[in-house]
């Protein structure tokens, strides 16, 4: 797999890629700080929200660079649970893909802090998979 590089508006909101699961799928990670914060004293929604969809972004790259296909991925839609506050303290994300056609694609996604079985919000993202420009 091609190293997973974060954007731009990952990096500002502190993301990085934390480390590499089985199968080559990236977990990334957000730390606590002043502006992912929402309520005081708990993550805002839409850092929790961001931190899915790079997790998501990241699964479906390694899924299709195993695949040897450079589609553009073009979200659709998104579902967010939203399970528990995220506290203050590093979250991690992982995505899975669970379907990787040839114009669609489906991932889930969990985020969780210190314990990965009591996860603070759960995503299902739908993606086209559009061919690369030329």
């Amino acid at each position: 797999m091609s190293a997973f590089k974060l954007p731009p508006y990952a990096r500002t909101m502190g993301m990085d890629v934390d480390h590499i699961e089985d199968g080559g799928v990236p977990v990334i990670a957000m730390d606590f700080a002043d502006k992912v914060q929402g309520r005081p004293g708990f993550l805002h929604g839409g850092a929790i929200g961001g931190l899915l969809e790079m997790a998501a972004h990241a699964a479906l790259r390694a899924e299709l660079d195993r695949q040897g296909s450079d589609a553009r991925i073009k979200p659709v839609n998104i579902s967010i649970e939203y399970l528990r506050g995220g506290l203050q303290e590093r979250t991690f994300a992982r995505g899975e893909v669970i379907r990787a056609g040839r114009r669609v694609a489906n991932v889930r996604v969990e985020a969780w802090q210190g314990d990965r079985s009591k996860l603070v919000a759960s995503s299902w993202m739908n993606f086209l998979l559009a061919p690369p420009k030329d």
